[in-house]
């Protein structure tokens, strides 16, 4: 199993917005086991979206599904302008 955390510091007054988009973009891509976080120490206004993949091959088969998913799409439309620079971190579990 894979943990794949996209994670993001959010433009000054925008980390709750983006969490919400990210939430609600999760929920109606139906991605399994997903949750936001919004972190306390470390970088301001960061938001990571973090799911569970079962290997890199689902993941790839996910990100594929994402971009011809009309609804996700339009869940995530404007979310690039809430953000000042973002990273994916994709993690094995031992």
């Amino acid at each position: 199993m894979i943990i794949v955390r996209n994670c993001f510091v959010a433009k000054p007054g925008h980390a709750s917005k983006l969490a919400t988009q990210l939430k609600d973009a999760a929920a109606t891509a139906k991605i399994p086991k997903y949750r936001v976080l919004t972190d306390l120490t470390g970088d301001f206004n960061r938001v990571i979206l973090e799911y569970e993949a079962e290997n890199v091959s689902e993941f790839e088969a996910r990100m594929k599904q994402y971009m011809t998913d009309e609804a996700f799409r339009e869940k995530m439309k404007g979310y690039t302008d809430l953000w000042i620079t973002g990273s994916r971190e994709i993690l094995q579990v031992a």
